[in-house]
Parts: structure tokens; sequence; C-alpha cells
């Protein structure tokens, strides 16, 4: 008999533990920045490890521990808001589609106002570094990275203009902190995620630069730059790898196999996170094999039963609805 209880209840001790060392044995005199900053994304990693596998209350905690031990630091508040990033996501968006991430019909969810107090600690944090001339690279990305995530929800919420100014803040920032720092891997990813875009929706980027003068992309760089990330960034390597995964299916890519292979690679490291069979599910029915697509459906259902975190309910919930579409007649608690 299994108790993934007792599974979460050892990586939450484990966390405890790893921060009543830190506090115990490190020496009353105080860290400057950088060596602040180092120990705090030190250990972030875990708490990220956490996020990535579904256990988002447990990834929290652990920013959350990161913000006080760290206060002056944009680390912890950073990190918490893109873990709220993710609960949002999967309280409200496309968990289906593999290259979906607008919200239909929903304009706000009970984490946006937390996911913004969050953000907006953070730019204060990176803003005040950058004044003082404080790990300029470092602090470059961790605004950028803000605005990232802001451009993120806006467009979860399909919200283009916001969407749009978020990601030019983001994009300046990212560039200086890379002309700073040419191995800060970790700005990458939103830089990625922009050139890529922006090159793919040419429709909507010809609109909104008549208002915003966005600045273009590359579809290719854009990936090239995900792909670097995914193989080089600190922090946000498997973020990156997620959405080069997505972008994989697009219909300007429709390399479904390396979307595959990347989702696989995610679901060996990240074994409790339900969506990634529920992607390679989805994206098996793109490939022309429904059958094998329901059988994944159903083996995530069943994975799922019973389970009460926020990624465990959402895709347990998703997988219900895409069976019980395929088969109305059937229904699927």
């Amino acid at each position: 008999m299994k108790f993934p209880f007792l599974k979460k209840a050892a990586k939450l001790l484990m966390v405890s533990m790893a921060f009543a060392g830190l506090w115990a044995f490190r020496p009353a005199l105080a860290s400057t920045p950088d060596q602040a900053d180092a120990e705090a994304r030190h250990y972030a990693l875990r708490g990220v490890d956490m996020m990535m596998d579904g256990d988002l209350d447990g990834a929290v905690q652990v920013f959350q521990q990161i913000e006080q031990k760290y206060p002056d630091s944009p680390v912890g508040f950073l990190l918490e808001a893109d873990a709220t990033w993710w609960k949002i996501y999967f309280y409200s968006g496309n968990l289906i589609d593999p290259d979906v991430f607008d919200v239909a019909n929903m304009a706000a969810t009970p984490f946006d106002s937390h996911f913004d107090d969050l953000n907006n600690v953070a730019i204060q944090k990176a803003e005040v570094r950058i004044r003082k001339h404080q790990n300029l690279a470092r602090s470059e990305l961790y605004e950028g990275s803000a605005f990232a995530l802001r451009a993120r929800l806006d467009g979860l919420h399909g919200d283009d203009f916001p969407t749009a100014r978020a990601a030019k803040k983001m994009r300046s920032h990212l560039l200086k902190a890379m002309e700073l720092d040419s191995n800060l891997y970790d700005a990458d990813l939103g830089i990625g995620i922009y050139n890529y875009f922006v090159d793919t929706l040419p429709a909507i980027v010809k609109f909104l630069s008549m208002f915003i003068m966005l600045p273009g992309g590359s579809r290719s760089e854009g990936l090239q730059q995900l792909q670097t990330c995914a193989e080089k960034c600190e922090v946000t390597r498997a973020e990156a790898k997620f959405y080069l995964a997505k972008d994989f299916t697009r219909n300007s890519e429709k390399q479904y196999q390396e979307s595959v292979r990347l989702f696989g690679e995610l679901q060996k490291e990240f074994p409790d996170n339900p969506l990634w069979p529920m992607l390679i599910g989805s994206i098996q029915f793109r490939m022309g094999d429904p059958t094998a697509g329901e059988r994944i459906y159903h083996e995530v259902l069943q994975s799922t039963a019973g389970k009460d975190s926020i990624a465990n309910k959402a895709v347990h919930r998703a997988a219900s609805q895409a069976l019980e579409r395929m088969h109305p007649d059937q229904k699927f608690p």
C-alpha cells in the first residue's frame, strides 16, 4: 500500500532541515548582497523542483522561507510569484490542448491579487538593487523575469495590450542582463519566448506595434534560446523545456515526437506532476493515435482520483472533460 502523503511530508521535512541547518550554522555576520543572492538561489532550487513536480504549496513554503531569510533579495518573491502563476494556470488554463494557454470566460482567479503583490515586490527590490549598482546583471534578470511573469499572466487571460507592454519591458531588462553577463542563461527563457511568439503571431504583433512600438522577434532564434535554457539554465531549466515542448506542438512546428520526448523527460524527472502525461496524451491525438491518447487520459484520471492538490484536481477535471467529450453518453468522475 502506498501513502503519497508520507512522500510529501518527507519533502517538506528535508526542506525544513535544510533551512534549520542554514540558520544554525551560518555565521552571525551579515552576508553581502551577492552572497545572499547566491545562497537564496541555492535553496530555491529545491522549491523549483517541488513546483515542477506539482507540489505548489510545498514550493511556496520554500520560497517564503527564502523571503524571510533574505528579505532584500527579489529571489523568494519572484519564485513565489512563479509558483502562484502555476496555480493560476492549473486553476483556469487549458490543460488539454498542448499549445494553448488562454483562459476561456474567466477574467480573474482567486490567486491573481496575491500574484500581483508578490510580483510588484520582486520588481521593487530589483529596482533598488539596480539603483545601488548591486550585481547589476542579476538585478536586471530579476526585474525582467518579473515582467515576464506579468506578461505570462496577462497572456493567460488573453489581454493582448498588457501582455505586450510587460513583454517589452521584460525584453529591455533581460537584454541588459545578457549584455552584462553572457553566461546568465536564465535570461534566455523570457527572451526566447518573446522572440518566438513575436515572430509567429505577426498579425497581432503588427497591430500592437502601431501603438507601443513592439520590437520584432525571430522564431528560429527563440527556439534556440529556449533550447539553450533547457540545457544550461540554473533556475528556469525545466520551465524552458515546458515552453519548448509546447512550441513544438504548434502548427508552425508540428514536431510532435520532439514534444513527446521533452514532456517525457519532464515526466521522468518530476513523476508526481500529472500534467506531463496529460499533455503527452493530448499530443497522441495530434499524431493520429487516438487509442493511445485515450488510454493515457484514463491512466491520468485514475492516478489523480481522490488527490487534493491543485495540480491533481485540475488535471483530473481536464481528463474527465476530455473523456466525456469523446463519450458524451458516459460519466468520468
